[in-house]
């Protein structure tokens, strides 16, 4: 299936409560994520200089991320788009590290 064609409502978790008390913080939307950063869902409708000002916010706000799960869904989405900076710049923790590479295999496998 083509990625454009596809309409996905993927849902990545943004953190986990630390105690019972704690309220989640809800949950990044693929679709809502596209919209923030491209004005659109429709990633094929895009112009080139579209696409690339939308990865250029990713990448900053990716930058300015302190959140571990809201880091990896950027990267991930960074990621599908062909953009993503390298695992050791992004990411500090070993194991965050290791998911991205797992990431990478599953999504390699999916092509």
């Amino acid at each position: 299936m083509d990625r454009r064609d596809a309409r996905v409502a993927w849902e990545y978790p943004v953190s986990l409560p630390l105690a019972a008390d704690r309220p989640r913080r809800g949950v990044m939307q693929l679709d809502d994520q596209l919209v923030r950063y491209f004005g659109t869902a429709d990633l094929g409708a895009l112009t080139p200089p579209a696409l690339a000002s939308g990865i250029e916010r990713m990448k900053v706000d990716l930058g300015l991320e302190t959140d571990r799960a809201r880091r990896f869904a950027l990267w991930a989405l960074l990621f599908m788009l062909g953009n993503a900076p390298d695992l050791d710049v992004t990411f500090e923790d070993e194991a965050d590290r290791e998911a991205a590479r797992n990431f990478m295999d599953l999504s390699d496998q999916q092509d």
